[in-house]
């Protein structure tokens, strides 16, 4: 029997103001914590088995970078994107963010073949959730 296949894992490292905040934020969207990666300045944000988010307190972010940290709220420092298996899930998960303090974006994608919403964190940063027809991805 061969070793199963090497998955290639992401790790967005975000800066926060609060974490507390964000923590229950994200848990609030279905996602979970995983306690061995996360402390007093830090949180492992598990989205999927291959998409964790680390959110550190602005102090601890700072530690690695020697850049200014950018204001999320007023700069656009990334667009985050998920996937969503269905239209459904996009706005479930949209509608997630807006309950858990989210601020939920006015514009929809939805040319047909794909359908996606967005909306920014407690400390916004903006994530776009994308549903794509699967018979246009495999065109």
């Amino acid at each position: 029997m061969s070793a199963p296949a090497y998955q290639q894992m992401i790790f967005v490292n975000l800066p926060v103001n609060d974490l507390d905040a964000s923590k229950k934020f994200f848990t609030g969207l279905g996602f979970s914590i995983n306690a061995q990666f996360s402390d007093d300045k830090a949180a492992s944000v598990v989205i999927s088995d291959t998409i964790v988010a680390m959110l550190l307190t602005k102090p601890f972010y700072a530690t690695f970078t020697k850049k200014d940290i950018a204001d999320a709220a007023t700069t656009s420092e990334v667009l985050l994107c998920l996937s969503a298996e269905s239209r459904e899930k996009v706005d479930e998960l949209v509608e997630k963010a807006a309950a858990a303090g989210g601020t939920v974006s006015d514009q929809v994608q939805d040319p047909g073949f794909m359908y996606g919403r967005a909306f920014d964190d407690l400390d916004g940063h903006t994530w776009e959730v994308v549903w794509m027809d699967p018979a246009a991805v495999e065109g």
